[in-house]
């Protein structure tokens, strides 16, 4: 790995478990001054208890719930507050969601939680973010994104459709943001399979999570951290990787014109200047 670290500034969401706990660990072992970002105040404590256990020093952290879009323009508003540079942004928070739910908001879940939110704090940070690191997923071949309807998994709710819909707007968000912000270091990424907190309201979903041979966390983090540390003339501006390696999506998750109508609905129903 080209090893870039040496103290820089990396806000991570969804760091309380999972992937982004597994990343914010290793980078901060990297010298890198990691900030967590997490919903759970109690599950964020105990992650920057694990990090500081690992790295000898404490992170910051931030509290937002993707579900509530003024939680991420509070967050924005803080780290702006708090930070003249972040060098890495990863967006990484997520989540599947088993039964249909509108947000206080008026969306979907899903892809407020895993598209709208992570849109909107990567519209508000991008003059001062150096690297974007989005978490997409090979999931996106299930997507059957409709940037006019943005709520469309509710009519007929299947929790992979939607969160594969919500996985593919990453990989086009990425690819749209590496052509609107040429000086921001756009990169997204598919962890594999990853056994995470996922599910945990399904008994089923959760019996599955500790049976099956999913990755680790760890390997799961893998990807992120590379993107973190490569060199930027290494790496393909707007792309998709799997295990360190540049792949390529569906051509629904790759189409140009599509990741264009999905900025312009995007930024229309999160308010923000089209």
């Amino acid at each position: 790995m080209e090893d870039l670290t040496g103290r820089r500034l990396v806000v991570l969401t969804g760091a309380s478990s999972g992937i982004g706990l597994a990343a914010a660990i290793d980078l901060a072992r990297r010298a890198d001054q990691v900030v967590l970002v997490g919903r759970d105040p109690a599950r964020l404590r105990a992650a920057a208890d694990e990090v500081r256990e690992a790295s000898g020093e404490r992170p910051e952290v931030f509290r937002a719930d993707f579900a509530v879009l003024d939680d991420v323009r509070q967050l924005a508003e803080q780290l702006r507050a708090a930070y003249d540079r972040i060098d890495v942004l990863a967006n990484n928070a997520g989540a599947i969601v088993l039964q249909p739910v509108t947000t206080v908001d008026g969306f979907e879940l899903s892809i407020q939680a895993n598209h709208l939110a992570p849109f909107l704090l990567g519209n508000l940070l991008a003059d001062r973010v150096g690297r974007m690191v989005v978490t997409a997923s090979g999931a996106h071949r299930s997507g059957v994104l409709d940037p006019d309807d943005l709520n469309g998994a509710l009519r007929r709710y299947r929790p992979l459709t939607a969160y594969g819909t919500s996985k593919q707007a990453n990989i086009l968000f990425t690819a749209e943001a590496a052509r609107r912000w040429p000086t921001v270091g756009s990169y997204c990424f598919h962890p594999g399979v990853v056994r995470t907190r996922f599910g945990n309201e399904s008994r089923l979903v959760a019996v599955g999570m500790r049976l099956l041979p999913f990755r680790s966390p760890v390997k799961g983090a893998q990807t992120l951290v590379w993107l973190a540390n490569q060199d930027r003339s290494r790496l393909v501006d707007g792309g998709y990787y799997f295990d360190c390696r540049p792949r390529r999506p569906l051509r629904k998750a790759a189409d140009p014109q599509l990741a264009a109508r999905l900025w312009t609905a995007s930024a229309e129903a999160v308010g923000l200047p089209t």
